[in-house]
């Protein structure tokens, strides 16, 4: 369906059919230089068709739900994803990660995603779910990675730099004192893709969400409005995500009496 400049463009399977045009010129510049990429990038563009259809119909369906508690369930298991996506990431792990971890996405994803929904965009209901669940897939995903760069970090170096932590603790230094350095260390790094990308944020790029509005018709300043909210959601939930999981390993690691239980960290097996 075509119209004017305020019409949303509908897009047909005829449309669809010449974007999938625009893969096979990966596919015949992979074939030109034997990359043998073309079977891969074949299976990954048929994945892509497939999942987003998918999550099409399942939002669909989704989109229609009344009731909290029936939306509840569909929650869960963003969050358990996102969990399973952070935990298995780190090379190392610890007794408790996904309890941990699982704990920390909930009480980031609803304080960040409740706070837009109801108090920013003050939509009624505050869970409504054309506007909660794409607003809580982004703050998981984005949380979801902080944590898990600040996991690693953090565990790789407790578990390298073990001497040194222990050496402090003998030499009279507290828990947090001796845990302080490694801690900030981690949850810098869990910070740092979120960051850029508000450095770059439309100098490079313009966001998906962004620019998904304006092509469906959006006044340009809106969508941007938009788009600073999420970015800033996304910091927060970044930054939450990352300073819990941080301050939960601490306490996991360091009992009280001022020893770090560096056995309690081990490797992840390889897959």
């Amino acid at each position: 369906m075509r119209g004017g400049p305020e019409t949303i463009i509908v897009l047909d399977w005829g449309d669809l059919a010449i974007a999938t045009a625009l893969v096979l010129v990966a596919g015949i510049a992979s074939i030109a230089l034997r990359l043998r990429m073309e079977r891969r990038l074949g299976l990954a563009a048929l994945r892509t068709i497939v999942q987003l259809l998918l999550v099409g119909y399942v939002l669909n369906w989704i989109f229609g739900i009344e009731g909290f508690w029936v939306l509840l369930p569909v929650l869960v298991l963003m969050i358990v994803a996102a969990t399973h996506t952070a935990v298995t990431r780190p090379s190392r792990s610890f007794p408790g990660a996904s309890l941990r971890s699982f704990l920390t996405l909930v009480a980031v994803g609803m304080l960040v995603t409740f706070t837009a929904t109801k108090l920013i965009i003050a939509v009624e209901p505050w869970y409504a779910p054309r506007y909660l669940i794409p607003l809580l897939g982004m703050v998981l995903g984005n949380s979801m990675t902080a944590l898990a760069l600040c996991m690693d970090q953090l565990l790789e170096t407790l578990g390298e730099r073990r001497g040194e932590v222990e050496t402090e603790l003998a030499l009279g230094a507290t828990r947090w004192e001796a845990a302080r350095g490694p801690l900030g260390d981690a949850v810098r790094r869990g910070m740092i893709p979120i960051i850029n990308s508000m450095m770059v944020v439309g100098l490079v790029q313009l966001p998906g969400m962004m620019t998904g509005q304006i092509l469906a018709g959006a006044d340009p300043v809106v969508a941007v409005k938009y788009q600073i909210m999420i970015m800033f959601m996304l910091a927060a939930g970044s930054s939450l995500a990352a300073v819990a999981i941080a301050l939960l390993i601490y306490q996991r690691l360091f009992n009280r009496q001022h020893q770090l239980r560096a056995e309690r960290i081990h490797r992840r097996s390889a897959a």
